[in-house]
């Protein structure tokens, strides 16, 4: 059978999702805890990347197992799965999917947060980056609207990277202050298809520059054009993005 696994991150410590040779990753912890729980190995495959110290909510993997009791008990099994986790890496619920569903090739939209705080706070270091400028807020929602569309996203890409495409379609793009008893600051917004490596981290870069008058918003329809990772901003620390959501044309738990 195939299963599907929902599951948050804090990807503080880890190198990613995916296995890597020189740091841990999120995959290998849930290969690891499905492999002792099932006594089969396990494979996960996730629905895509993340970059070292990215956060994920509501993440999806799937993995095939022969523990086929796994149809009745799949709720109180990803409890027990959780009792072997690390306490950084919790899985939300574990739903049965027909032989070819797939986490990654099936997912159609995805969509990151990036939050930033303006007032040196304790407890929003790990979630959020400090950013203690005087932005402007409608020149970076303007110039995040540029980015709407079907665009080739080189400019926004980590360098050398072995992308087959770089074109990606974004369906959302913006900045909301968000004023909770939790939070305080201001929250970038983007879905798309697919991202390319450092994607997200060079899009907030860039917007930062344009929000303290460095760069104008109609510079970002330039510096796409350019498809040249020198051309855009620097790239913000990874603590601040979230993956928040994965869409796929069939219901998912």
């Amino acid at each position: 059978m195939r299963y599907f696994i929902r599951l948050s991150f804090n990807g503080s410590r880890y190198g990613g999702w995916q296995i890597q040779r020189n740091a841990p990753a999120v995959q290998a912890e849930v290969e690891r805890a499905l492999s002792l729980f099932t006594g089969e190995t396990i494979q996960v495959l996730g629905a895509g990347r993340t970059d070292a110290g990215v956060h994920a909510l509501n993440y999806i993997a799937h993995f095939d197992s022969l523990l086929l009791d796994l149809l009745e008990k799949h709720f109180s099994y990803a409890y027990k799965l959780n009792a072997i986790l690390s306490p950084d890496i919790c899985i939300h619920a574990i739903t049965p999917m027909h032989e070819k569903a797939h986490a990654r090739f099936d997912a159609l939209l995805r969509t990151y947060r990036y939050r930033l705080h303006a007032t040196k706070n304790p407890f929003f270091q790990e979630f959020s980056t400090f950013c203690p400028y005087d932005l402007n807020l409608n020149d970076m929602n303007n110039a995040a609207s540029l980015l709407l569309g079907t665009h080739d996203f080189t400019s926004f890409s980590k360098s050398h990277s072995d992308n087959k495409t770089s074109l990606c379609t974004v369906t959302h793009a913006d900045f909301v202050p968000e004023n909770t008893e939790c939070f305080s600051g201001i929250i970038f917004t983007i879905t798309a298809n697919r991202f390319l490596r450092n994607m997200v981290r060079a899009i907030v870069g860039t917007l930062i520059d344009v929000g303290r008058a460095k760069i104008s918003p109609e510079q970002v329809a330039q510096i796409l054009q350019q498809k040249d990772r020198q051309a855009s901003g620097s790239s913000v620390p990874p603590q601040g993005l979230c993956l928040c959501r994965i869409e796929y044309p069939y219901p998912v738990l």
